[in-house]
């Protein structure tokens, strides 16, 4: 598996593209929608990635990686 060193700084920077958090930070989501997407599955693609690294760090307790990467980015 390929590391792509942008994408811990896109989620810092990207938005949701559609539904109900339009337009809202990746990283601001709320974990129960994260959850709903890991029981129902995760988009494909570059977007499925990224949802799917925030609930990692979510889920492990590692949110702090956000406030660094808001500082860098």
């Amino acid at each position: 598996m390929q590391h792509d060193p942008q994408l811990l700084l896109s989620l810092v920077k990207t938005q949701m593209p559609y539904g109900k958090y339009k337009g809202t930070i990746l990283y601001k989501l709320p974990v129960f929608y994260l959850e709903w997407y890991k029981r129902t599955g995760f988009p494909k693609g570059k977007l499925g990635m990224q949802l799917e690294t925030v609930f990692e760090i979510k889920l492990n307790g590692l949110e702090e990686i956000f406030t660094g990467l808001l500082k860098i980015s």
